[in-house]
This record gives structure tokens, C-alpha cells and sequence, in this order.
């Protein structure tokens, strides 16, 4: 799983500049209307990102599954699809509501595939 929890933890500390440099941009700005698009930067993509990576460090090398695959695609698809609304939404764009609706559900069934993935590979 090293190819893949790699994977994860690069993409978690890219997260993270993109949130902090958003954090700074606030702050610099003293315009914090984007707090809760940093916040989801911060947690799903740092967060939870780097939470995967080092999840998948600790399985035993072996092949990336499908359904490892499938999470990876879509915590990034809807990580970035709700950034992006929320970040359209705060700026005053209400439209992309319904994106950050769609996008919203997307992590939801990434974290459902990674929760069925702990389940496979641990034991209680």
C-alpha cells in the first residue's frame, strides 16, 4: 500500500498549503467570509487525507484494490467539487448550491468505501 498511502500524503500536505494560504489570505484581508471553505480544506483534505495515508502505510504491501481506487477518485472529486462551491458560495455565487449538495455526497460515499475498507483489513 505504500504507492497509495503515499499518494494520500502528498495530496494531504498540498491540501494543507492551499488552506493555510487561504487562512492567510484572510487574515491579511481581515475578510473572513471563506472561514468555512478553509475549515473544509483543512479537515477533509488535510485531515482526512493524511488520515488515509497513514492508514494505508500500515497494511501489508500487497495490490491496491478496486474499491481502494474508487475511494481515492472520489475523496479527491468531492473534496475539490465542495471547495470549490463553497468557496463560489461565500463569494455570493448561490448557484453552486447544488454542487456543493452533489459534492457533499460524493465524500460522504468515500468515507463509506474507506469505512468498509477498515473494516476488511482490521480486526475488532
Amino acid at each position: 500500500m505504500t504507492a497509495l498511502s503515499g499518494h494520500f500524503l502528498r495530496a494531504a500536505t498540498l491540501y494543507a498549503l492551499i488552506g493555510m494560504a487561504l487562512g492567510i489570505h484572510m487574515a491579511s484581508s481581515h475578510d473572513h467570509s471563506q472561514m468555512p471553505t478553509h475549515a473544509h480544506i483543512m479537515l477533509l483534505g488535510w485531515v482526512s487525507m493524511g488520515l488515509y495515508g497513514l492508514f494505508y502505510r500500515g497494511l501489508a504491501e500487497g495490490p491496491v484494490s478496486k474499491l481502494m481506487q474508487v475511494h481515492r477518485w472520489l475523496a479527491h472529486i468531492g473534496l475539490i467539487g465542495l471547495v470549490v462551491a463553497l468557496y463560489g458560495m461565500f463569494a455570493g455565487y448561490l448557484m453552486l448550491e447544488p454542487l456543493a449538495a452533489i459534492s457533499s455526497i460524493v465524500v460522504f460515499i468515500a468515507m463509506v468505501l474507506f469505512t468498509v475498507i477498515v473494516f476488511q483489513h482490521t480486526k475488532a
